[in-house]
């Protein structure tokens, strides 16, 4: 199943307000049960974590983890990753493994 992504700020907001949300030092994750037909994702890297290149990796990796994932989704969800510092130090199978474990504890994968 292909997802789609979250681009609308107020997307986001909901998200973090209303979603349930799990943390390590490399990632947040913020899942919520959509209504709709496929899950959305959408990934957030603040200025803290670095320049331009910095965020633009820890996307990359957040993605290339989510990639691995995405198959085994149960239902549709909207989630939103953010990254962290820790998250351009890492490589991709850390960030995966994390991303597994948050999601099999917010019920979005077995």
């Amino acid at each position: 199943m292909k997802s789609n992504t979250l681009k609308e700020n107020k997307d986001f907001r909901r998200l973090y307000y209303r979603g349930k949300s799990e943390a390590s030092p490399c990632l947040v994750t913020y899942v919520m049960k959509s209504r709709r037909s496929e899950t959305r994702i959408g990934i957030t890297s603040g200025k803290k974590i670095g320049g331009a290149v910095q965020r633009n990796r820890a996307r990359r990796v957040i993605r290339a983890a989510f990639s691995e994932v995405e198959g085994r989704i149960i239902g549709s969800f909207d989630i939103v990753f953010v990254a962290r510092t820790k998250t351009t130090e890492v490589k991709m199978q850390k960030v995966l493994s994390e991303m597994e474990k948050q999601l099999k504890s917010l019920g979005v994968i077995q």
